[in-house]
């Protein structure tokens, strides 16, 4: 049985739809924990009706991102999990945060990487006329919003589409790609070759056209 640790800082929608799928497919794993960086994360309400055991490391309350990123990990690493899962956290994290958990780290970012790392995704898919946009899984490295991609949805821009109407008909593919990814993950289905590719080792697909 996998162990997973999601970690959110704010509604963790798509920690939510982990959660569910989990139970309602009968995964080899648990969920073992959800951590926030934030107390009042909206997320932790919902972890703890589903009887998940739950944590706040607050970076607030640490001097540097280094001291923050050790008391995450310190946290993270009682509940001993085989995959950590990035559910909207919004802190960057550290080069040896990022190698201590390499391989078993998974985000899930809100465009069709490599295209448009960092924030404000939708807004300059926009401005660059793209006619479709998306959301990609990955193993996570150093290198922000880049790693292995594992999965992507693919959503077209639709006349009169702004930033936020496209936000959420991206944000409910996500709901579907990221527990799909998770899922493969904890049932070994995934391998990633020397060239840094991931292969869903039974050949499904690995973008959805939303």
């Amino acid at each position: 049985m996998k162990r997973i640790v999601l970690l959110v800082s704010g509604r963790g929608s798509n920690m939510q739809a982990i959660v569910q799928r989990c139970a309602a497919e009968g995964w080899p794993a648990e969920v073992a924990a959800v951590i926030a960086n934030r107390p009042g994360a909206a997320g932790l309400d919902f972890a703890a009706s589903q009887g998940i055991a739950t944590a706040v490391v607050d970076h607030r309350a640490h001097p540097s991102r280094e001291a923050f990123d050790e008391a995450l990990a310190a946290e993270i690493d009682r509940h001993r999990p085989d995959l950590l899962v990035l559910a909207g956290f919004m802190r960057i994290l550290g080069d040896a945060f990022v190698q201590r958990y390499a391989g078993r780290l998974l985000n899930i970012h809100p465009s069709l990487l490599p295209a448009f790392p960092g924030l404000h995704t939708h807004r300059r898919a926009l401005e660059a006329g793209c006619k479709a946009v998306g959301a990609t899984v990955h193993f996570v490295t150093p290198q922000l919003d880049h790693g292995p991609i594992v999965m992507q949805s693919v959503v077209p821009v639709q006349p009169g589409d702004d930033e936020h109407s496209l936000a959420d008909r991206v944000l409910a593919t996500e709901h579907v790609i990221y527990p799909l990814a998770v899922r493969w993950f904890v049932e070994g289905r995934l391998q990633v070759d020397a060239a840094g590719i991931v292969h869903q080792t039974d050949g499904a697909s690995q973008l959805l056209l939303g």
